[in-house]
């Protein structure tokens, strides 16, 4: 799994029948150099134009190429640290590289040469797994829910909504009965990520610090809350460059990142209006749930209504492996031809199957 925070590539064993069986295993990152990200901004630039999702032009070919081998190489570099054998992995479960989604559009498009990635590990790859559902009018966003379902039978309580904050943020609301709602709520790490690079050259908010000795802008917050985005009803997704950040032109690199934090804290309070039933529970996974400021924030708004705000390992979960372990799920799934999105978490007209098979 490589999310939109371009932070680097979660990898995770998972042994699962694609349903209620899930025994989670070993899991790891492997930060992305400032040169890999460089390349992938790039390549997110080349994107905004692109109209035909198969189309590879300029920096997107070749960023296309080197992802699939820095996926190859820690797929290589998990099995040894792990002592495991490639003939041992039924299917690796391939999210690649989203440098654009525009559903409304239906284009969605994910860098990564599964193919390739099948031939070099040696390994069956399932990929392209969002494709099928925005070419039916699904919003192809967000895929995870169908596993937080499958997690949240361990916790007890219902409903409870996960909260995802990577790049872009995004809910999953299960009921009593387990029914589905989700969507993405608004902005997650991404947009705080990038005004930490331009203003100080690092590439994201260390423990929440910068925000931390900020102060809100009233008024810009306002200007960016004011998205029609948040309007919509769910199902709803939402690309990570969605959003006017030109407003915060002329604030402190302080100020900006308070700002910012505060707009995903509030976006994803917000976003409760969108479902059947307030959660009881809700556990932050993502790079989010390490920012102690957004967490506070987070909080501030939920707690005093009585819920409980809680990160992944408060319920023995883990917070930065659970998207890779959904993507191994997911592809277990699409091998056996059940569903991986719903009317009620992307807007798929049925139950949808989807992903490509590449077999070495």
């Amino acid at each position: 799994m490589s999310g939109t925070s371009l932070d680097g590539i979660d990898v995770a064993l998972l042994t699962t029948d694609g349903e209620d069986k899930v025994e989670r295993g070993p899991s790891a990152t492997y930060p992305y150099r400032p040169d890999q990200q460089a390349l992938l901004q790039d390549a997110l630039a080349e994107a905004k134009s692109l109209t035909d999702r198969t189309a590879r032009p300029g920096i997107l070919r070749e960023a296309e190429h080197e992802l699939t081998l820095w996926h190859a190489e820690a797929v290589e570099r998990f099995l040894q640290e792990n002592s495991l054998n490639p003939s041992g992995i039924d299917i690796i479960g391939f999210h690649g590289q989203t440098v654009i989604h525009r559903p409304e559009r239906r284009l969605t498009v994910q860098l990564g040469d599964g193919q390739s990635l099948a031939t070099r590990t040696g390994c069956a790859v399932m990929f392209d797994m969002r494709a099928d559902d925005v070419a039916a009018g699904g919003q192809g966003a967000p895929l995870v829910p169908v596993y937080h379902r499958a997690l949240a039978a361990s916790l007890g309580v219902r409903p409870v909504a996960f909260i995802n904050i990577g790049g872009v943020a995004n809910m999953t609301w299960i009921g009593a009965s387990g029914d589905l709602v989700a969507f993405d709520t608004g902005p997650g790490n991404a947009l705080l990520n990038d005004w930490c690079e331009s203003h100080l050259d690092v590439p994201f908010d260390r423990d929440g610090a910068l925000a931390a000795r900020g102060m809100l802008d009233a008024d810009v917050h306002l200007k960016l809350a004011m998205s029609p985005y948040f309007e919509k009803p769910a199902p709803k997704s939402l690309d990570r460059n969605g959003f006017d950040v030109s407003v915060l032109q002329g604030l402190s690199p302080e100020d900006g990142a308070a700002t910012l934090t505060h707009f995903t804290a509030t976006s994803i309070a917000r976003s409760v209006g969108h479902v059947p039933e307030r959660p009881k529970l809700y556990v932050i996974c993502g790079g989010g749930r390490l920012n102690p400021t957004l967490m506070r924030e987070i909080r501030s708004l939920l707690e005093p209504l009585g819920e409980k705000v809680v990160t992944a390992e408060d319920v023995n979960l883990n917070g930065d492996s659970m998207e890779a372990e959904a993507w191994a799920y997911l592809a277990v799934r699409c091998l056996r031809g059940l569903p991986i999105s719903f009317p009620g978490t992307t807007g798929a007209p049925q139950p949808m199957s989807g992903g490509r098979l590449a077999r070495p």
